[in-house]
Parts: C-alpha cells; structure tokens; sequence
C-alpha cells in the first residue's frame, strides 16, 4: 500500500538514481525470488530498485557507487549518527563485522547509490528514515 507524503516544498519522495552491476544482477533477482515468500516487502523493494537502475557492466561500473562488496559510510540523518557497513550477500552477512545482508531494508536502500546520495528506508519497525551517502570503498581489485 503505497504511503503518500506530503511536501509543499521540496520534492523529497524523489528517488535518487541507481546503478548496479550487470555481473550481480542474476545473483540478486535470484535471491529476490527466493525471498518473496519469507520477505515479500524485502523482496519486492529489491525488485523495485532493479527495474529502476541503470544496469552497467562491471568494467563501467563507477567506483562511487555502492555494490555488492562495498564498504559504505553513511548518515542517518534522523540521529546524525554515522555508520560503515560492507554490503554482502546474505550468507556473508555479520553485524557484529559490519557486513550487512542485500537482503536487509537497509541492504535494499544502499544498493546503488552514489556518493552524496540521500534516501528514505523504513526500518523493520516501520520507522521512515532518511540516510545519506558519505563515502564508498570498493573491495581491492586485482587487475
């Protein structure tokens, strides 16, 4: 059931521009499937975001962007608190390491976004925040 926001004047509800990695792109409409009976909303979020994001091959893949593998530092901007997480899949997932699942309403939110991004997520309570992108690391790289 779609939630309606209302602003008079800033366009906020806007949602930021997307890009994934062509090489995870069968790996995580996989785990969306797979997902849709235990975590419908988590699932059809993830859905969501693929059908809007741009999809690059790795090699065009900006070194800005959060992917699988990324470490990302950001700013809920409820609390102003700020956190680094690396972005995995779920079998890799580890809060007490930081690695947080794809397949997470936090994971969903952060896939693809830029640096100085901002984004609403609701939490698992059903809390609505807002978050922002401050820094991506890509994993080394070895070419």
């Amino acid at each position: 059931m779609p939630q309606s926001i209302q602003t008079a004047a800033k366009p906020t509800k806007r949602n930021p521009k997307i890009i994934l990695n062509a090489e995870d792109l069968t790996h995580l409409e996989a785990l969306a499937d797979g997902m849709m009976k235990r975590y419908p909303a988590v699932a059809d979020r993830l859905f969501d975001e693929i059908g809007r994001a741009r999809i690059v091959s790795y090699s065009k893949m900006p070194r800005d962007v959060v992917s699988m593998g990324s470490t990302v530092t950001y700013r809920d901007e409820s609390t102003g608190q700020e956190k680094s997480v690396t972005l995995v899949y779920p079998d890799e997932a580890d809060i007490a390491k930081l690695r947080v699942s794809v397949m997470t309403p936090i994971g969903v939110a952060l896939l693809g976004l830029a640096e100085g991004a901002s984004f609403y997520w609701d939490t698992r309570e059903n809390q609505r925040r807002m978050l922002t992108v401050l820094s991506v690391k890509q994993p080394s790289l070895q070419n």
